[in-house]
């Protein structure tokens, strides 16, 4: 079974941290587990804690007053989500889902304050995060406006291959077309055609609960 200890050692932002860094952090994460459409945190709730996927996958999203639904990004295993909101202590702007059974890491705010203001290496990691985050969160603007469906598809799969936000990622991503569809915004059936598309054009491959990207490069410019 996963410890704490485990899943701080293999956390992308412990990579430069000292041995008394790492211990502190290890006796602040602790693990909780979201079943298949459970609620993380809704928009507006105080979640004092930074979280990361330890498996499992969830969407980052908001609706507005209108009803629009906007998915912001998805977090799969590895990745780390929130550290604004922990920093500025305020409440979540966004609505947190599991899109399927989910184990996260959970790190209160107390332990996540030491780090960042006594750890270098800490620091460095989230000027890293946070800048990533920023080009991420523009890019789902500029999608959400001016792409066609099947270009929203392929470049939120090729968002699953930024190193800096979802650390180890392989070339088959364990996904639903469900899944895929919730992130993007689009119909299952948009998904489905679109994916037979990006396939034909030798992008991806596809499998029952798998893609497999061939080109993450052509999938993060495609625009056609």
């Amino acid at each position: 079974m996963t410890t704490s200890s485990d899943i701080v050692r293999s956390a992308v932002w412990a990579a430069e941290l000292t041995e008394a860094e790492l211990e502190r952090a290890r006796r602040g994460v602790m693990e909780r587990h979201f079943a298949k459409g459970a609620y993380v945190c809704h928009r507006g709730d105080r979640l004092d804690y930074w979280t990361g996927v330890v498996s499992g996958l969830v969407k980052i999203s908001a609706i507005s007053r209108s009803g629009k639904a906007m998915t912001f990004a998805g977090a799969a295993a590895g990745s780390w989500f929130g550290e604004g909101s922990v920093l500025k202590d305020e409440a979540r702007r966004y609505d947190v889902v599991a899109l399927r059974d989910t184990r996260m890491a959970m790190m209160p705010r107390a332990t996540f304050m030491w780090l960042y203001e006594n750890s270098p290496g800490f620091t460095r990691f989230l000027v890293r995060q946070l800048n990533e985050r920023m080009g991420q969160f523009i890019a789902t603007i500029e999608y959400d406006r001016i792409l066609h469906p099947k270009a929203r598809v392929a470049r939120n799969l090729s968002w699953f291959f930024n190193p800096a936000l979802y650390p180890g990622a392989e070339p088959a991503i364990e996904i639903s077309q469900e899944e895929l569809a919730l992130l993007a915004g689009v119909s299952r059936q948009v998904v489905n055609r679109s994916l037979r598309e990006l396939e034909t054009e030798g992008l991806v491959r596809t499998e029952h609960g798998r893609i497999t990207v061939l080109d993450p490069e052509a999938l993060s410019l495609y625009d056609m």
